[in-house]
């Protein structure tokens, strides 16, 4: 099998612990990228491109995080959007009173 090399050791080492990261924590891309500090298109590029060449095999476990992940993203924008609500609604009810 035909393994690319990177011009840094740098970018491999990146790739293997952001993908162990995604695994070992079942980890969003935007959590990953926050976590090794770099962006979310790195790590994108690094978890779905990049470790297919290095790995074939954790490259389809991480696509099932993905996936899943991905499955998933309607439920937490829904439940981050209630308690914006939820929490504007009171500071709100706080005001009325806090002023009367």
């Amino acid at each position: 099998m035909y393994k690319k090399k990177y011009k840094s050791k740098q970018v491999e080492i990146r790739v293997l612990n952001a993908v162990n990261y995604v695994l070992d924590n079942k980890a969003t891309i935007r959590e990953t990228a926050k976590f090794f500090g770099v962006s979310k298109s790195t790590i994108h590029k690094d978890v779905t491109e990049r470790i297919f060449e290095l790995n074939p095999q954790k490259a389809i476990e991480v696509e099932k995080v993905l996936l899943f992940n991905k499955s998933e993203r309607h439920l937490r924008g829904a439940r981050a959007t209630k308690l914006k609500f939820l929490m504007l609604r009171e500071m709100g009810n706080k005001v009325i009173q806090g002023g009367v």
